[in-house]
């Protein structure tokens, strides 16, 4: 070993001992005649100090760039008074350079990595490896490690094995659209990567493995967002003989332990659970953020007979909604400049304006409000609006009016911007449980049902003819959201052929057609198919959380952009032609 310690290993333990740090130049100083060098690793820093009676090592020094590879060997001894710096774990002391060696020289970087700048993240991306220097994202990968190391030591304690499942497997023919791989042996058939190893823990679960655990790559080709990428990473869980409370039981303890020993942070015990049908009535949302006090009130009821045919043709739609949004203090908080650009937020959603009510004084009635709908209104109308939000003076009520899916999204979007913008966040960790989930919804594009997790979780129903009714259907699936993110989901899952084909035929899959995709699955479960069901939690998206970051780029080592690419390899590129000819593929 070329160090005999780390950076943030040298304290006032060792004063007068010799050591040897190897590292960056983060920073270089001359005070004097005397020359002070922030040496970095992943640890942290410590300061170096070349006096000129060393003078090889001094010489040397004054060569120093931002970023040049030293191995510095020398005694380490505690700071003059009034040098001391509390903010560094190593601020006390410092080493007296006997020798140094510089390892490798640098170029001046592209950013300036003392202290972060705004750099534009393509810039970050083109150099990622000066980018993972940056003390911060030292410290989000060291989590990330973390994390990953309490989950193996946590699940393989309750007795789950770690197992591999393949990389190239089979196109889905569900969900997001597959990253195909070409085979060369078989011209003119693809492999696929993985969008999850669903199927394959599944037949895990038959073949008696009884429960898995695995931390997989996973693989998506489609449009990315702040919390997506093309290739990302799970914590993947599958058990058999087991129900709904008691895979919940198990993920949640796991998560209590893990904030508890990464981050010192206790959550609830239990953490609250609440229905789909809950949450999309109070939040508008299947992941609400909790944090906001903030909650939709119903009053289509109220708006039905109204002639304001904004609000009075979805109250009377079977697919519509209004619903009512009170900000406490918000008609003093909110200028008329503020409200416009709500208004072009929820459009960002579908929603074709926002109307508001000002309650300014509400003994005044209708003299005491301010709204640009009120002509529009009968005052009884109103006053029935303003008791069941319990609006008080001060405070602003935000409606919204259109289909129910409109509503949800644009409005559940608005609750949590209104959230951030004013402050009202109650807590820092909100987590929460979200179960009964609908089994189906209507595809109305391609005019079918399609399963609203996958086709492989198992409805509750007592009888196979439930089936006929998809749109009444109960799903055993739940999902844990923290802070308005969906951290993962799971089911339970069917267990016999009969149900399964059941809900392939719902689906719109001849006998045929799920034979050629999921024959095998099918076969297996022939051959006796344990209870069983499980959970895939995003590691990207929890140390996302856990560190504070505004997405799952900053937490991955080498993410791609939102167009898929990696800026410092230049990937995807184009391949030699008789690379391509081997495949038989041509590009067109």
């Amino acid at each position: 070993m070329m160090r005999s310690h780390y950076a943030t290993q040298v304290t006032e333990s060792l004063i007068g001992q010799t050591v040897t740090v190897c590292g960056w130049a983060h920073r270089r100083r001359d005070h004097g005649g005397v020359i002070f060098v922030d040496l970095r690793d992943r640890s942290g820093l410590v300061q170096t100090v070349f006096h000129p009676d060393q003078q090889s090592a001094f010489k040397d020094a004054e060569g120093i760039r931002s970023e040049y590879v030293l191995m510095v060997k020398g005694v380490v001894a505690a700071r003059p008074e009034g040098t001391i710096n509390l903010n560094l774990p190593t601020g006390k002391i410092e080493i007296v350079c006997q020798e140094l060696t510089i390892l490798a020289k640098s170029q001046t970087p592209p950013f300036m990595l003392d202290g972060f700048h705004d750099t534009a993240e393509d810039i970050r991306l083109k150099y990622r490896y000066l980018d993972l220097r940056r003390d911060q994202m030292q410290e989000r990968l060291q989590v990330r490690a973390k994390v990953t190391s309490f989950i193996r030591r946590y699940l393989e304690e309750q007795g789950f094995l770690d197992i591999e499942t393949p990389m190239l497997t089979k196109a889905t023919p569900e969900g997001a659209r597959d990253y195909l791989v070409p085979s060369r042996t078989q011209v003119g058939n693809f492999f696929a990567l993985p969008q999850s190893p669903q199927l394959f823990k599944q037949i895990l679960m038959m073949a008696g493995f009884d429960r898995y655990y695995q931390i997989v790559r996973c693989f998506r080709d489609e449009d990315l967002r702040a919390d997506r990428q093309p290739e990302f990473t799970q914590i993947d869980i599958e058990a058999s003989f087991i129900d709904e409370k008691d895979i919940m039981t198990c993920v949640e303890a796991m998560v209590r332990e893990l904030f508890h020993s990464v981050k010192n942070i206790t959550i609830p015990n239990p953490l609250p659970v609440m229905t789909y049908a809950e949450a999309m009535r109070r939040f508008g949302s299947d992941k609400p953020d909790l944090r906001v006090p903030l909650e939709f009130i119903d009053v289509g009821d109220l708006l039905k007979e109204v002639d304001f045919k904004v609000f009075s043709a979805p109250a009377n739609d079977p697919k519509g909604r209004v619903v009512a949004l009170r900000v406490p203090q918000g008609g003093e908080t909110l200028t008329r400049k503020a409200i416009d650009e709500y208004t072009a937020f929820v459009a960002l959603y579908g929603a074709k304006g926002l109307a508001y009510i000002k309650v300014n004084d509400i003994e005044q009635g209708i003299a005491g409000l301010q709204s640009p709908i009120l002509k529009f209104l009968p005052e009884a109308v109103v006053s029935e609006i303003l008791t069941r939000t319990q609006s008080q003076n001060g405070d602003i009520v935000f409606f919204g009016a259109d289909r129910a899916s409109v509503v949800n999204d644009a409005m559940g979007a608005l609750r949590v911007k209104i959230g951030h913008d004013l402050k009202l966040l109650t807590d820092e960790w909100r987590f929460l449980w979200v179960i009964d989930f609908p089994m189906f919804e209507f595809d109305e594009k391609n005019n079918r049902w399609q399963a609203m997790h996958h086709p492989f979780t198992s409805p509750k129903i007592n009888s196979l003819e439930e089936l006929q009714d998809p749109g009444t259907l109960i799903a055993r699936a739940y999902d844990l959201v923290l802070n308005g993110t969906e951290l993962g989901g799971g089911s339970i899952r069917i267990h016999d052929t009969e149900r399964q084909q059941a809900v392939f035929k719902t689906l719109g899959l001849t006998d045929e057609q799920a034979q050629e995709k999921f024959g095998f699955l099918l076969e297996a479960m022939r051959y006796g198919c344990p209870p069983h069901g499980g959970l895939a939690l995003g590691l990207d998206r929890l140390i996302m959380l856990l560190c504070g970051a505004s997405s799952i780029r900053e937490v991955i080592a080498f993410p791609k952009t939102q167009s898929a690419s990696c800026l410092m390899t230049g990937a995807p590129g184009s391949v030699e032609l008789m690379q391509l000819k081997d495949l038989g593929i041509k590009v067109v």
